[in-house]
């Protein structure tokens, strides 16, 4: 096991810690004492335990908020995964487009007059 030190509210403590578990326990730490520096910027000097509970309680706070809100999204995820799926959409695409109609008849009128052309040339 491994001793840390960590500071909260301009407190240091010597807690004890599962090696490899350090990381974890100094970013624990760094919330709750972010959460105390707030406790003690509005109310100001206390004693360490009350600072540590009203710190652990701001922060109890917003996890049962963020597990709230993860409740909620679990809810909408199950909602949309159970509902039937939609029939599928009739999609009808016209085999040639409008425009290659238009085309082809543009074509077709001037190779017409091409035609008609060459036509009055050899009869002359």
């Amino acid at each position: 096991m491994a001793d840390l030190d960590i500071t909260i509210g301009n407190k240091t403590f010597t807690v004890a810690c599962q090696d490899g578990q350090e990381q974890f326990l100094r970013a624990a730490a760094k919330q709750l004492s972010e959460q105390a520096d707030i406790v003690l910027s509005q109310i100001g000097r206390m004693p360490a335990d009350r600072m540590l509970l009203m710190a652990g309680l701001m922060l109890a706070d917003k996890t049962i908020a963020v597990e709230q809100e993860l409740a909620t999204a679990r809810a909408t995820l199950h909602e949309f995964q159970t509902r039937p799926a939609p029939e599928p959409e009739r999609v009808e695409v016209p085999v040639i487009p409008p425009i290659i109609l238009e085309t082809m008849a543009e074509l077709a009128a001037r190779a017409e007059a091409v035609a008609g052309a060459v036509e009055e040339k050899a009869a002359s």
